[in-house]
């Protein structure tokens, strides 16, 4: 498998990134990586490393659309079509990889990723799918932010697509379909979560088992949780926000007795467990589902653990024919 990544996307690189496909591919043994951006700055950062160079080339670019882009995400991607993640894309378009990885700006991943691959044939809207840790280890929420109004259909639709991607991520055989929802009572909800409800009810193609609220999504016995962009969006960035919260607290209270500090030394090994879960980087990026190809949105300050886990993540889809199992889910 050859995984494209935009080596000059996110907020460290190309620094980052050669690291995290150095690692990456370290790992995985029948794993390439197509460092996508400036050739001299990206062999600048490869000298530091002992790699497999039959496994790791450079396709050289010089443009690059900045995380702070002045246009709009739609005119950076037309006015720079030699950009890192545009040509990272044009890879996965034309064969040559077979998945795209990028931390580089949202908007326009978004919509290189949509130009450049295609929906596919029938799906009505792709959907960023992320992942929560929870109870039961993980659990998949979509949309997270692509489209901030969506129909009853879309969300029926999302369901279906994150069924497939449920397993082959994360390999749960029936996943549980959640509706995220201000109540679990039947009728719940706004017009779009009523009308969504009653075609989830009907998906012979999903297990669906009614309203979660927010509050319940990562202690219930759920696996996929379906919302609308807008609602996504906010639930992804409070929850990211609460963990940040929780574990600044703990860095500043924790110095300042020394009853604090000992009873931390002693739970150490429970916080260390408690940071993995939380972290970000343990799940590699968030997916665009319902195109027709593979393309991960890594985070912005992603570093190179992070990185490989998200190139890894995208073999994985690959490998999984994630694409070809959703065209047959939807078809």
């Amino acid at each position: 498998m050859r995984v494209a990544l935009d080596a000059m996307g996110g907020d460290y690189a190309p620094l980052e990134p050669v690291k995290g496909a150095v690692l990456a591919t370290q790992e995985v043994d029948h794993l390439s990586v197509v460092l996508v951006g400036d050739r001299s700055q990206i062999e600048k950062e490869l000298e530091k490393y002992s790699y497999d160079k039959a496994r790791i080339t450079i396709e050289h670019t010089t443009e690059t659309i900045g995380m702070d882009e002045k246009d709009n995400p739609a005119m950076a991607v037309r006015k720079k079509p030699l950009a890192s993640m545009n040509v990272a894309l044009n890879l996965v378009k034309e064969g040559k990889a077979d998945a795209n990885v990028s931390a580089g700006n949202t908007g326009a991943l978004m919509t290189a990723s949509q130009l450049k691959l295609k929906r596919i044939k029938g799906v009505l809207r792709p959907a960023i799918t992320t992942v929560f840790p929870s109870k039961k280890g993980h659990l998949v929420m979509l949309d997270a932010g692509a489209n901030a109004e969506c129909k009853p259909e879309y969300l029926d639709q999302f369901a279906i697509m994150a069924t497939e991607y449920s397993k082959a991520l994360l390999g749960t055989v029936t996943p549980n379909v959640g509706l995220l929802n201000i109540g679990e009572e039947d009728g719940k909800g706004n017009e779009l979560t009523k009308e969504a409800f009653k075609l989830l009810k009907e998906n012979e193609k999903i297990k669906f088992i009614g309203n979660i609220e927010s509050r319940d999504m990562m202690e219930a016995d759920i696996d996929i949780v379906v919302t609308d962009g807008f609602t996504g969006n906010i639930v992804l960035k409070t929850a990211e926000g609460t963990a940040s919260f929780i574990l600044d607290f703990l860095k500043k209270e924790i110095p300042k007795k020394s009853i604090y500090k000992l009873g931390a030394l002693l739970l150490k090994p429970v916080f260390k467990k408690l940071k993995e879960k939380m972290d970000s980087s343990e799940y590699g990026g968030a997916l665009f589902l319902g195109l027709n190809g593979i393309s991960v949105k890594a985070h912005g300050n992603s570093d190179s653990k992070a990185f490989k886990n998200a190139i890894q993540v995208a073999e994985k889809f690959a490998e999984a024919d994630l694409v070809g199992k959703i065209k047959e889910a939807i078809s």
